[in-house]
């Protein structure tokens, strides 16, 4: 074997060695702390937020009722609550119901940012303070997504879903703001601590 064809290999071998050390070093230092969701791909989109419990699952406390939104087509989103956190937000929690004969699709629920990425969601949702004159909109995590329900697509007639939105908090004298989403008409609601 000649000394080109033996440093050739050398080379290679080194440059393989190399490669799996590396892959092996990525894949054990992932620096997230366990941070990833399920796929792997992007870490959970709704760290913060309440989890639903799946399709027909109540909102938290769903007795409650402090306000009613009637849209187009038999979509009712009746609210249960809007607390304020000590954290600096406001969380509107409430159900939506397809009382209509075909498949709701919250599409028109999203807002018209371009970076957004949350598709079919409420992420269009707006909180109203008249008074103070002021709209405020969902939050976004740092990967775009909004701190509010997603995927809220194929809500078949007669099924509901719970649903949750966060907000900044507006100053501690504003009590009562309007809930708004588009197609909708606004909830008056008295904001909670």
């Amino acid at each position: 074997m000649s000394i080109r064809r033996t440093t050739k290999a050398a080379r290679g071998a080194v440059a393989m060695a190399s490669a799996v050390g590396l892959a092996l070093v990525v894949a054990g230092c992932g620096g997230d702390g366990g941070a990833k969701g399920t796929d792997g791909d992007k870490p959970p989109a709704r760290s913060t937020a309440p989890k639903d419990s799946g399709p027909g699952s109540p909102a938290a406390d769903s007795d409650k009722v402090i306000g009613e939104m009637k849209g187009p087509d038999g979509v009712v989103v009746t609210l249960h609550s809007v607390v304020r956190d000590s954290g600096g937000f406001v969380t509107v929690n409430g159900t939506v119901a397809n009382h209509g004969d075909r498949a709701f699709n919250a599409i028109d629920w999203r807002s018209n940012e371009t970076e957004l990425r949350s598709r079919s969601s409420i992420s269009g949702a707006t909180l109203v303070d008249k008074a103070g004159k002021k709209r405020y909109l969902v939050l976004r995590d740092t990967n775009g997504e909004c701190l509010c329900t997603t995927g809220l697509s194929g809500l078949m007639p007669g099924a509901s879903r719970p649903i949750f939105a966060q907000f900044p908090a507006p100053p501690a004298k504003v009590t009562q703001v309007d809930f708004q989403l588009p197609t909708m008409p606004p909830a008056s609601v008295q904001i909670t601590d």
